[in-house]
């Protein structure tokens, strides 16, 4: 069974409990990072669940040029490690270039290729050689299986702490569906798999100048991932999603979280994971 410790405490696999990962789509503030973590941290104890933050600094495939992006690598790290140093959250952001693989990694605890970016081979390569667990996402263009030559890049570097993200595949132009046995096929590969519910009922740049949605497919698709062996999941909240700078078409409220979780929690545990 494939698994990756990703701190001290926590273990992504099979064998373990579901992880959340959850957490604004971008660093709009540092008020927001620590309001949102330290709710979902709350949360997720609640429910026994382990917790990791996530936000980008920097969104660097937005639709439009006029589309906020975040608030740089620079100020970005400082939230990041202001999240981690003073609610004890392990944190995982982007990366974009392999130029910040080096100084992203001495702050945060998981680093994330970005689906469009997964073949890019001196990205992966950077990322492995941090030695931190690599999270890629799998481009919408890409098969599942075709993901192994991915994880074998990062794990050219001696480093084996590799989990694969299913975020759907494209289906026509503005429109995204999930094949669940992406999830079953990439396990073969012999990494965890996360399920990227929020990115994954995106309809890409559909309004013209950004991405549109449906929120309301996010809750079924994270209990079908969950229910087809998903190690964790990966979810966008905002205290209010409409408001979201980034993705708010997707986003789910914060304070819809605790019950979609408990429900998750009750899946997982149905499809044979650890409580």
């Amino acid at each position: 069974m494939p698994e990756v410790r990703l701190t001290d405490d926590i273990v992504l696999g099979d064998a373990h409990p579901l992880l959340v990962v959850a957490g604004p789509c971008v660093i709009e503030s540092a008020r927001l990072c620590l309001d949102v973590a330290a709710r979902m941290k709350e949360t997720c104890a609640s429910l026994s669940l382990p917790y990791v933050f996530k936000a980008s600094f920097d969104k660097a495939n937005r639709t439009s040029i006029s589309s906020f992006r975040g608030v740089g690598l620079e100020d970005g790290l400082k939230v990041l490690g202001r999240v981690k140093e003073r609610l004890g959250v392990p944190v995982l952001t982007d990366i974009h270039g392999p130029e910040q693989a080096a100084p992203v990694a001495a702050v945060v605890d998981v680093l994330q290729i970005p689906a469009f970016l997964c073949r890019q081979t001196d990205l992966l390569l950077a990322a492995g050689r941090t030695g931190l667990p690599v999270n890629i996402k799998k481009g919408q263009f890409v098969a599942p299986e075709d993901m192994a030559r991915a994880a074998e890049k990062v794990r050219s570097t001696g480093n084996n702490r590799v989990i694969l993200c299913e975020r759907g595949t494209s289906f026509g132009y503005h429109d995204l569906v999930v094949d669940m046995r992406s999830i079953v096929r990439m396990k073969a590969l012999g990494c965890p798999v996360l399920f990227d519910a929020t990115h994954s009922a995106q309809q890409p740049a559909a309004l013209g100048t950004q991405s549109g949605g449906d929120r309301d497919m996010v809750p079924p698709l994270a209990a079908a991932a969950v229910a087809a062996g998903a190690d964790g999941i990966f979810i966008e909240t905002h205290p209010e999603p409409d408001e979201a700078l980034s993705d708010s078409a997707t986003t789910l409220p914060l304070d819809s979280l605790a019950a979609l979780l408990g429900r998750l929690k009750a899946i997982a545990a149905l499809s044979g994971k650890r409580p």
